[in-house]
């Protein structure tokens, strides 16, 4: 890429709020007339790094540029930057014409150059015949219009945009999708956008760069990202997934849900534990078992508007997600094929949980912060530090967190086809994986114990 078509550049930003990291080294850059959304959910820092784009914040690390200029330490007002936020903003005392010509005034600009710029935004916006009114007394749509009017009659070089149509109904945001879309094509400004709606970031993105837990999980354009996630979250995230456990046999050839299915992925090894994600459009569905890869019953069957949602279950008891146009009846045979390029293997983020940990004694071993029971050993002296590896399914949770040996906050969760994969946060804010076939959910408060006979000591280099 040429250096003159990179107009922001982010270099190894960090941030943090007391002891929680919210941004961890991100780095990345947005090309000239781009639009950019940053997707994830719920405090995975995507407003946080928006804000410190427009100047509402300083960063720990790392320095911000546009068009190579460093601004990581520019006041606001200074930068080449406009934000719509949220909640729109707008002076309820002005009408619709002085809000937008607001910052043209700060700026001392002629009147009657006001003027041109005002109408010709309202122009832009639908909004010709609203120049006199209250705001408030404008729909949510017609704030929304009036706010983003205000922005870009600064002729601003980034437009941002915080989830600006969260407040507004259902068939409200999807028209107004379309209308961003038509302005930004108008405009021709870079457009940074932040949501946590999906189908959101795929309808309107040039780029989607997908967040959580203050790093960047992905970036890609709408169609890389639904179609080769690189892990399970972004899988899980964008879209509805089958995301299961399987294996590499060898290239092109890979065993899930107890099944040998051709696929086009290759360069993984043999017999290599992998994570498998199908789409569930992407499973072919007939009522006759014969020249079927697998068979299996059909358990429900929803009427989703465009689509038919059926789970079923397969031959080895693993239970797939599928949507198809034609409906399938509870309790009828099956059969299913998936085709090779429809299967996206991605290699696996962990096997196995990992801490570090130091000898206490011959039979205990201090790990996340806390002292456990293991199996009499012989081989470390007290102090040493040394590897514990946990497998998932070795690490129970319990309804009463006093009652673990640790306890924490479910992060998480993974639906595997036959188990529930969960990420736990400690109380310390550490991390755990667990496999389990009990229901979980987001949110809630588990005890942790594992078990000493389950507690795998290794040197610290192995």
């Amino acid at each position: 890429m040429k250096g003159n078509d990179k107009i922001i550049e982010f270099r190894n930003i960090t941030k943090g709020f007391g002891d929680k990291c919210v941004l961890n080294d991100i780095s990345f850059y947005v090309k000239k007339g781009e639009f950019l959304t940053l997707l994830g959910p719920s405090g995975c820092g995507k407003t946080t790094l928006l804000r410190l784009l427009a100047g509402f914040g300083n960063t720990d690390k790392g320095e911000i540029l546009i068009n190579g200029v460093n601004i990581t330490d520019v006041p606001p007002h200074e930068r080449p930057v406009n934000t719509v936020f949220q909640r729109y903003a707008l002076f309820p005392h002005l009408d619709v014409y002085e809000n937008i010509a607001f910052g043209l005034k700060l700026q001392k600009v002629p009147t009657d150059e006001i003027d041109k710029k005002v109408r010709k935004v309202l122009k832009m916006v639908s909004m010709t015949d609203y120049e006199d009114r209250d705001v408030e007394s404008l729909s949510g749509g017609q704030q929304q219009r009036v706010a983003i009017a205000r922005a870009i009659v600064n002729q601003p070089k980034v437009l941002l945009l915080d989830e600006p149509l969260a407040a507004l109904d259902l068939k409200m945001r999807k028209d107004m999708q379309i209308e961003l879309k038509e302005m930004h094509k108008k405009l021709g400004i870079t457009f940074i956008y932040v949501t946590h709606d999906q189908e959101e970031a795929l309808t309107l993105s040039d780029t989607i760069v997908v967040m959580n837990e203050g790093k960047i999980q992905q970036i890609g354009t709408p169609t890389d990202i639904y179609n080769e996630p690189q892990n399970s979250f972004v899988a899980d995230f964008i879209g509805e997934s089958n995301i299961l456990n399987g294996k590499m046999v060898k290239d092109r050839l890979v065993e899930f849900v107890g099944h040998e299915f051709d696929c086009v992925d290759e360069g993984f090894g043999e017999d290599v534990d992998v994570d498998v994600v199908v789409r569930p459009e992407d499973i072919y569905i007939m009522n006759r078992t014969e020249g079927a890869q697998l068979t299996a019953k059909v358990k429900s069957c929803t009427f989703k508007g465009v689509h038919y949602e059926m789970f079923v279950d397969t031959d080895k008891g693993y239970e797939l997600m599928i949507q198809d146009y034609n409906a399938f009846e509870p309790e009828s045979e099956v059969g299913l094929i998936i085709r090779p390029a429809d299967i996206q293997v991605m290699k696996k983020e962990r096997i196995v949980n990992t801490f570090e940990g130091e000898i206490v004694d011959e039979s205990h071993v201090k790990f996340l912060e806390e002292t456990f029971e293991c199996k009499p050993q012989d081989k470390f002296a007290a102090g040493e530090k040394v590897k514990v590896e946990v497998k998932f399914s070795k690490v129970e949770l319990i309804d009463h967190p006093e009652e673990g040996m640790l306890s924490g906050e479910v992060h998480f969760l993974l639906y595997k086809g036959d188990h529930y994969h969960l990420t736990v946060e400690t109380d310390d804010g550490d991390y755990i994986w667990v496999d389990t076939n009990d229901i979980w959910d987001k949110g809630d408060l588990v005890g942790i114990n594992i078990a000493p006979k389950d507690i795998k000591i290794l040197k610290h280099d192995e």
